[in-house]
C-alpha cells in the first residue's frame, strides 16, 4: 500500500477527477469488506448536550458498522481540553482514521500533529478545523446557504421585497471557536445588508457585527440573557419584528426571553423567529406558531458522506470532493464535499416525516 499521507496528497490534487467518480469508489478493485475488518475509526463529537451530535454519533457509528469498521465514539462535552485529550488517546490506540466534529476550531493543533506522525487520516465533520496542514477532508452543508435561506425566510415574511417596513430585527450568531458561525452569518448578511442600509430593518441595539452577537458554545440559556438585557434596554416603546438566529437551541433562548416580556398574545405576536438543524422541540414549536423557520440538514446524509469518505480512503479510492478551493483553514484549502440544506417552516414541515426525520407521531 501507498504510505497513507501521500497517497491522500495525491488524491487531493485530482479534486476534478473525484467528480466523475461515485462515493462508493467506481471504478476501482478492492472492497471494502476486505479491508475493514478489524479496523478501527476513531470518532470525537463536541457535545452530548444537542439532539443533534446524539444523532451524529449514532448515524456514523451505524454506517461504519455496517461497512464492517470498528469505532470508538467520544464526547467533549464542549470542553475543547477534553477533546484534543480524546483525541490523543484514540491516536495512542492506534485508530486507523479520525472523524472530529471540532468544540473549538482552532484548539486540535497538537493532536493532529501526532495523527499525522501515526499516519492517520483526518476527516472534519460539519466544522472546519482550522490553523493546522494536518486535516484531509472536510465534509459539511453548504452553510452559506444556511444563512441565506434564514435571511430568506424574514425578506418574505416581512414583505421587504414588497417595500414593507421599516422593522425592528435583532440577530444572533453562533459560537466563535466555530468556524461555520462565520458562514451562517455570510450568508445571511449577504441579503439583509440591503434592507439594513436602505432602513427598512433597524436594529435598535446597534449589534450589527458578528463580533457582538456571537453565542458561546451555541448556549440557549446565553441567548435567552442577551435576548432579556436588549429587550430592557431597547424596546420599551418599541416591539421586534423579526429575530435572526442561527441554531434552534439559540432560537428557543430568544423565545423565552420574549415570552417572558410578554409576547405571543394577540396584542403583541411574536416576532419572526429563524433557526437550524430541525430539533424535536423547536419543529413542534413552529407547528404551534411560535418558532418561525428552521433548516432542515440531513444528517444521515452527512454521516453516510463521512463515512464513505473513510472508507474510500482506507481502500485507496479517490473520494468525492466538490471542485471548490474557498474552504481555506488558514494554511491549506481542504478538499471538501458539501450538502445542501432545506428550509422548513409550518408550510412544509411534513418533509421531515417523509424523510423519515421524525415520525408523525413524534411532532404530534
Amino acid at each position: 500500500m501507498l504510505h497513507r499521507r501521500a497517497a491522500l496528497a495525491l488524491l487531493a490534487g485530482v479534486g476534478s477527477l473525484a467528480l466523475t467518480l461515485s462515493a462508493c469508489g467506481q471504478g476501482s478493485e478492492g472492497s471494502s469488506a476486505d479491508s475493514s475488518e478489524g479496523v478501527t475509526v476513531g470518532i470525537a463529537m463536541p457535545t452530548r448536550a444537542s439532539e443533534r451530535w446524539l444523532t451524529d454519533g449514532k448515524s456514523v457509528v451505524d454506517n461504519l458498522k455496517g461497512m464492517g469498521y470498528k469505532t470508538t465514539l467520544v464526547y467533549g462535552d464542549d470542553d475543547p481540553k477534553v477533546q484534543a485529550s480524546q483525541i490523543e488517546t484514540l491516536v495512542k490506540q492506534g485508530v486507523s482514521a479520525l472523524i472530529i466534529a471540532s468544540i473549538d476550531a482552532k484548539s486540535l493543533n497538537s493532536a493532529l500533529q501526532q495523527a499525522a506522525d501515526a499516519d492517520i487520516p483526518v476527516i472534519a465533520y460539519d466544522r472546519l478545523i482550522l490553523g493546522t496542514k494536518n486535516v484531509d477532508y472536510y465534509v459539511s452543508f453548504d452553510n452559506e446557504m444556511v444563512g441565506r435561506q434564514q435571511a430568506r425566510h424574514i425578506i418574505e415574511k416581512l414583505g421587504l421585497e414588497d417595500g414593507k417596513g421599516p422593522f425592528n430585527i435583532e440577530m444572533f450568531a453562533g459560537s466563535p471557536d466555530d468556524n461555520n458561525t462565520k458562514y451562517f452569518f455570510d450568508g445571511s448578511m449577504a441579503l439583509l445588508e440591503p434592507f439594513l442600509e436602505n432602513k427598512q430593518l433597524v436594529v435598535p441595539s446597534g449589534e450589527t457585527k458578528m463580533n457582538q452577537m456571537t453565542t458561546l458554545r451555541w448556549d440557549g440559556p446565553t441567548a435567552e440573557k442577551r435576548m432579556s438585557g436588549i429587550l430592557a434596554e431597547w424596546y420599551g416603546n418599541r416591539e421586534v419584528d423579526a429575530v435572526l438566529s442561527p441554531y434552534d437551541g439559540i432560537s428557543r433562548g430568544v423565545l423565552s426571553a420574549l415570552e417572558a416580556d410578554g409576547y405571543g398574545s394577540d396584542g403583541k405576536p411574536l416576532p419572526v423567529v429563524t433557526g437550524q438543524d430541525a430539533e424535536l422541540d423547536s419543529v413542534k414549536s413552529i407547528i404551534a406558531g411560535e418558532q418561525s423557520q428552521t433548516v432542515y440538514k440531513d444528517i444521515r446524509a452527512l454521516a453516510k458522506a463521512a463515512t464513505e469518505m473513510v472508507d474510500d480512503i482506507l481502500t485507496e479510492r479517490t473520494p468525492r470532493v466538490d471542485n471548490r478551493t474557498d474552504y481555506n483553514n488558514g494554511v491549506k484549502d481542504v478538499p471538501v464535499h458539501l450538502l445542501q440544506p432545506e428550509s422548513v417552516d409550518k408550510s412544509n414541515y411534513e418533509i421531515l416525516v417523509r424523510d423519515g426525520h421524525f415520525t408523525a407521531g413524534q411532532l404530534k
